[in-house]
């Protein structure tokens, strides 16, 4: 706990540097109006940071900065952008220069806008409807994006992880190494989650899909919580397909009773069975459907949030309110420790449930 603690007092203590370096770089070279009103600006570029940390990427970058020419420097590496348009186009995101340029691919343009990839001309002309938004031919996008990057990597080291500590149980039952701090865990998701809520009979068919759902959100939550700018579980794609993991399991585990008690509910006049069954029906997808928003909400808002407090240390420039905000900045981070096991917690219990409510057997004599 204490070690996770310093880990994250870190990880504000840098992140915090480096917004208050890019607010310091602010190019010489503006226009008048912009002179007259330099808290305007402030708020302005530490909004382009909230959105950067928040959204997904081509590229991924540590941090990026504006330098005395006022030239916007970034600090990372590029990934492989995968396209689908006439042929398969592979190419890297530098061709991009962060959304930036225009990329040409073999007799193509491509260009970048609010984070998707359009087909444009060679000066990245993006054409729009009567609302505002782009017409512009889309590519079909396979690419390797920030996300999908550290999805990728978590989901190796969860890999290593539960086969390191599988075969350790081959040849001692007690835990050892990393596997002291797991088995509590597992433990607390078998008894406290799985067989209350599943039952006896059947709770073990689900213990995989549990172990990893709870697992794989509690670290991709804590990965979001450092400066790296990797938020995973904001992205509704993420939480949507996670979501539909578990409805699909649910369905296709439900039983006899189960559907019974969804179209023709016994011990009800028939009348209000014709009446509720399309209310029922409503309710299995209404639950993925919570799941879904519960957790890209409650990640979402609590980044902004923490962020939001953290910028205005920059904005107050005073010894009563940065001060202020820092400290309530760093109370809400360790806050933020909490929701991210929550959010696991939460997300499982409820699949947990939907499970057991799947293959309940009922006793209607």
């Amino acid at each position: 706990m204490y070690r996770i603690n310093v880990l994250k007092t870190l990880t504000f203590l840098f992140f915090a540097i480096t917004v208050s370096v890019s607010a310091t770089n602010i190019p010489d070279e503006v226009s008048s109006a912009e002179q007259e009103s330099p808290v305007k600006n402030l708020k302005t570029e530490i909004k382009e940071y909230i959105n950067h940390h928040l959204l997904d990427s081509y590229d991924f970058t540590l941090y990026s900065y504006t330098n005395d020419a006022g030239e916007h420097k970034y600090i990372g590496f590029p990934l492989p952008v995968i396209l689908i348009d006439n042929g398969l186009k592979v190419f890297s995101s530098a061709k991009f220069h962060h959304g930036e340029s225009v990329a040409e691919v073999d007799g193509q343009f491509y260009a970048v806008y609010h984070n998707k990839i359009y087909k444009t001309d060679a000066l990245g002309t993006i054409e729009y409807d009567e609302a505002h938004h782009a017409t512009n031919e889309k590519p079909l996008d396979f690419s390797i994006t920030k996300n999908v990057v550290f999805i990728i990597l978590v989901s190796l080291f969860m890999l290593l992880l539960f086969s390191r500590m599988a075969n350790s149980y081959k040849n001692n039952p007690m835990p050892k190494g990393i596997g002291r701090i797991f088995e509590p865990l597992i433990l607390f998701i078998r008894n406290d989650i799985a067989i209350p809520n599943i039952g006896e009979k059947h709770y073990r068919k689900y213990m995989s899909y549990l172990l990893t759902v709870f697992f794989f959100i509690w670290i991709i939550n804590l990965l979001g919580l450092t400066p790296l700018g990797v938020n995973v579980t904001n992205n509704i794609a993420v939480t949507l397909a996670l979501a539909l993991v578990t409805y699909f399991i649910t369905t296709f585990s439900g039983n006899k009773n189960y559907w019974k008690h969804i179209f023709w509910m016994p011990g009800v006049p028939w009348p209000m069975k014709i009446i509720l069954a399309p209310i029922e029906l409503l309710g299995t997808v209404i639950k993925p459907f919570s799941l879904m928003i519960r957790l890209y909400a409650n990640i979402t808002a609590g980044h902004i949030v923490l962020m939001s407090i953290i910028g205005l240390m920059f904005i107050f420039k005073n010894w009563i309110g940065s001060p202020l905000s820092f400290g309530l900045a760093f109370a809400l981070s360790l806050l933020e420790l909490l929701v991210a096991a929550l959010q696991a917690y939460i997300f499982t219990m409820l699949s947990a449930l939907y499970f057991g409510s799947a293959v309940e057997e009922h006793d209607h004599h």
